[in-house]
């Protein structure tokens, strides 16, 4: 993934994106660049319009992106719940033996 990260933000910055420029980068954020990796990743690239498939990605995250936050909600009311329902059964419990010992 690193190496496309790389294309797009070479593309981004308006730079040019070849072995060289992506080597570069891969090599300014700690990462080793496979030179094999990095020409079969350029060969890609060559009937790409990275533009246009950054455009397509984005307009495809952001239904996922506005679900994300009912999950999460719905995550939190059910762990709620459950908490709920935990703390229930321990005073049931706690009340079952206060009546055997008191």
């Amino acid at each position: 993934m690193e190496y496309i990260y790389a294309a797009m933000l070479l593309h981004t910055a308006g730079q040019e994106v070849d072995e060289k420029s992506v080597k570069k980068v891969l090599k300014a954020a700690g990462s080793d660049a496979d030179d094999a990796r990095v020409k079969a990743l350029i060969a890609a690239l060559e009937d790409v319009d990275i533009e246009e498939a950054m455009e397509k990605t984005a307009v495809a995250a952001a239904p996922a992106a506005a679900a994300a936050p009912a999950a999460v909600e719905e995550e939190s009311a059910e762990e709620e719940e459950k908490e709920e329902d935990e703390e229930e059964k321990e005073e049931e419990a706690a009340a079952g033996l206060g009546a055997l010992f008191g």
